[in-house]
C-alpha cells in the first residue's frame, strides 16, 4: 500500500473488485444486514468518509468505494470516466456484495451516481443521506454552464492535467472553513493524483455537468422511486458550487426529509463536519426505521 497513506486516519482493510477496466477499491467495515453505502464525488475518494466509517461501523456495515480513476482504484487512460459508467461500476459492486438493505450516503457527483441505485433498486434502498449535490440537468443554468465550460474545456483540462488544479486549488476554495483542510489531510487527496495521466477522472467530471444532461434527466424523471423514502439532507450553505436553489429542489421533491443546514460549512460537508456528521446520521437511522 502507498507509503503516503495515513493509516491512523484511514485504518481500514483494503478490498478490490475486478472490473473490465481495472480494479475498484472499496472499504467494507462492520457487519449487519443494514449497509451504509457511501458515494464520493470529484476529486475526493473514500477517505472523505473515514469519520463515518469509524463512527458507524459498530452498528452498521459501512461500504465506501473509490470510483475508477480516484483514490486507491486503478486509473486507466483509455476508459470513458462518464458518470453513467461510474454508476454501472457501483451497481456491479452492489450486486457483488449481495446487499439487501441499503442507506445511500451521497455528496457531489456521488449524488447522481449513488442515487441511480435508488432509481433502479428501490426495493433495496431503504433511506437516503444527501449532502450538497444534485441529480437533474443543469442545462440552461449559467452558474453551472460557465463552470462546466471552463473546467471541462481545454483550459480546465490543461490546468487539471498539468497542475492537479482541481485538487490543489478548487478543492480548497470549496471549503467553508479553509483551515479545516490541513496540509496533512490535503496530502491524502493530492497523492492519489500525482501523475498527469492519473487525473483523467478529475477533468472528465466537470465537462459532464452539462455533457451528461440526458442521463441526468432520465434519472430525475424516475425520482418517484425514492422521493417518499426517509431522507436526511445536510447542507453546507457556504458552498461555492451548490446553492440555495439546489437545496430548494430537494426540499420540494423529497416528501419525508429532515433538512439540516449549516451556515459556515462549504461543499465537503462530511469532511468539515467530521464526527458531528456521524451523530446526525446515527440519530436519523434510529428514528427512520
Amino acid at each position: 500500500m502507498a507509503d503516503w497513506l495515513d493509516k491512523k486516519e484511514y485504518p481500514f482493510a483494503h478490498n478490490y473488485l475486478e472490473l473490465p477496466m481495472g480494479r475498484l477499491h472499496y472499504v467494507d467495515e462492520g457487519k449487519g444486514d443494514h449497509a451504509l453505502v457511501m458515494v464520493h464525488g470529484n476529486p475526493s475518494w473514500s477517505f472523505c468518509y473515514r469519520h463515518l466509517v469509524k463512527g458507524l461501523s459498530d452498528n452498521y456495515r459501512c461500504i465506501a468505494a473509490d470510483h475508477i480513476g480516484f483514490g486507491l482504484s486503478d486509473k486507466p487512460s483509455d476508459w470513458s470516466y462518464l458518470p453513467e459508467d461510474h454508476a454501472a461500476n457501483l451497481e456491479a459492486l452492489l450486486l457483488h456484495l449481495n446487499l439487501k438493505k441499503v442507506t445511500l450516503i451521497v455528496q457531489d457527483w456521488g449524488g447522481p451516481i449513488g442515487l441511480s441505485l435508488a432509481v433502479k433498486y428501490p426495493e433495496i434502498v431503504n433511506s437516503l443521506v444527501i449532502m450538497n449535490t444534485w441529480m437533474w440537468s443543469m442545462k440552461g443554468d449559467s452558474h453551472f454552464e460557465k463552470f462546466s465550460g471552463l473546467m471541462g474545456g481545454p483550459v480546465g483540462r490543461f490546468m487539471i492535467k498539468k497542475f492537479n488544479f482541481f485538487v490543489r486549488v478548487a478543492m480548497k476554495q470549496a471549503y467553508g472553513d479553509k483551515s479545516k483542510l490541513t496540509k496533512q489531510i490535503h496530502s491524502q487527496y493530492l497523492n492519489v493524483h500525482v501523475k498527469p495521466e492519473e487525473r483523467k477522472g478529475c477533468w472528465v467530471f466537470p465537462k459532464q455537468i452539462i455533457g451528461s444532461s440526458q442521463w441526468l434527466n432520465q434519472l430525475w424523471e424516475q425520482r418517484s422511486n425514492f422521493v417518499d423514502k426517509p431522507a436526511l439532507v445536510v447542507w453546507g450553505k457556504k458552498d461555492i458550487a451548490f446553492r440555495k436553489k439546489e437545496l430548494d429542489v430537494w426540499k420540494n421533491n423529497l416528501h419525508n426529509a429532515e433538512i439540516v443546514e449549516f451556515e459556515n460549512i462549504g461543499h465537503y460537508v462530511q469532511e468539515e463536519l467530521g464526527i458531528k456528521m456521524t451523530t446526525l446520521i446515527k440519530t436519523f437511522l434510529l428514528t427512520s426505521k
